[in-house]
């Protein structure tokens, strides 16, 4: 006698079709008998994809502190058939990218520190867009997923990437810093584990998660606590989004400096209990110092200098208490000289900082749920194909008033 049921019966006797597409085990070929991936080169599945109508384009420099606009990689042919994309990569349409001030120094200055501009080089780190192409060896994105990219390349093999302090990785190959093309183009491929999904979150604000990140790596090395006394050193982008966190993070009093008052002014209106120091020509770093902290009502716990100005940073050092920290984000020259005996006889720590490590899904926790709102940073936005206004404009940011300006695509 049989043990099937006639409704059982009934099932196997259907051919398999589309109605089975959430059963694809009792349709699809047995495991053993696919080719691994070692043997076979998957490419990605034209039919999954949305239509990329437009030509790639990119924003370059090079050594001779030329910047334009012109084709780049991969081709629109390419993205349309998958055939660029590696095992682990996905292909993103970019929809928002943020200048930063790195991209300022390797256009304007051909480098930042040992990592020169020696050839055509594309620029931008500060993107999100949306997922149009997978290769079928990923499984945690689909196309139509709006994610912002983690511009990190690791190798997974030396001892800060084994310890998760992935920023230091020996190997690093990080997007726009050269020889390592960045993602200011309109279609990149990039491994999806660095693609962090955003949901309905702009563009835009995808976009900033990465400066987000710079400042939320600074406030967790610098053990920024409830209650603390801090000075921000710089009102520009990075300073007034580490503004945002130490107001999120309850410090108080916060203090913070620029030379433009337009700057302290939005870092006012940000905040409205951070208190301003505007800094004037020829005051000594000591005075300078001393004012700041009579400001506060007192010597700070922390300075978190943020314009790596070699100035700010020894006022920095003069406005601290004994047993205080300068935590540096900001980005200098190659050398600089510090009042080491203040540093010396106060026992005051001087740390720096390279990037991040872990901090994207908390930068994305708290923007989605509103304990960062970043949108008053952004001040001018341009079309990718208008690049180059974009440039000058964050470059003469003390005539436009610029902080953060965003270039946008369309495909």
């Amino acid at each position: 006698m049989s043990r099937v049921s006639p409704a059982v019966r009934s099932l196997l006797r259907q051919p398999c079709s589309s109605q089975w597409t959430k059963t694809p085990a009792m349709c699809s070929t047995p495991a053993w008998m696919k080719p691994s991936h070692q043997s076979v080169r998957r490419l990605a599945t034209p039919a999954a994809m949305p239509s990329a109508s437009k030509e790639n384009i990119g924003v370059y420099c090079n050594p001779a502190h030329d910047l334009w606009v012109k084709e780049s990689g991969p081709s629109v042919e390419e993205v349309k058939s998958g055939q660029a994309l590696k095992e682990g990569e996905v292909t993103i349409a970019i929809k928002s990218t943020g200048i930063c001030g790195s991209d300022i120094h390797f256009w304007r200055n051909g480098r930042i520190g040992p990592m020169i501009v020696e050839h055509d080089h594309i620029l931008g780190h500060e993107s999100a867009g949306e997922v149009i192409a997978v290769h079928p060896s990923v499984n945690t994105l689909q196309v139509g997923d709006r994610v912002a990219v983690e511009p990190s390349q690791i190798c997974n093999k030396c001892e800060p990437c084994l310890t998760g302090r992935y920023n230091g990785c020996l190997e690093m190959r990080f997007m726009s810093t050269p020889p390592v093309d960045g993602l200011l183009r309109r279609y990149v491929n990039h491994s999806a584990i660095w693609c962090h999904k955003i949901g309905d979150m702009s563009y835009e604000d995808g976009a900033m998660l990465e400066p987000l990140s710079v400042s939320l790596a600074g406030m967790a090395r610098a053990n920024i606590s409830l209650g603390d006394p801090i000075l921000i050193c710089g009102a520009g982008p990075i300073g007034l989004m580490t503004l945002l966190c130490c107001a999120a993070a309850g410090a108080e009093p916060i203090v913070i400096t620029d030379i433009d008052q337009g700057r302290l002014d939005m870092a006012k209106k940000m905040c409205s209990r951070v208190k301003t120091y505007k800094v004037q020509p020829g005051v000594s770093m000591e005075d300078a110092g001393a004012q700041i902290s009579e400001l506060a009502g007192g010597p700070l716990a922390t300075a978190l200098e943020c314009s790596g100005v070699e100035s700010s940073i020894a006022a920095a050092i003069y406005s601290v208490k004994f047993g205080g920290k300068v935590f540096v984000i900001g980005v200098g020259k190659p050398d600089m000289q510090f009042p080491f005996m203040r540093l010396s006889t106060q026992e005051i720590d001087l740390q720096f900082q390279y990037r991040y490590a872990n901090t994207w899904p908390r930068a994305i926790r708290l923007v989605q749920n509103g304990v960062i709102n970043m949108k008053d940073l952004v001040t001018h936005r341009f079309s990718l194909e208008n690049a180059v206004q974009a440039f000058e404009t964050t470059a003469e940011s003390a005539k436009t008033g610029a902080i953060k300006v965003l270039i946008q695509s369309e495909v």
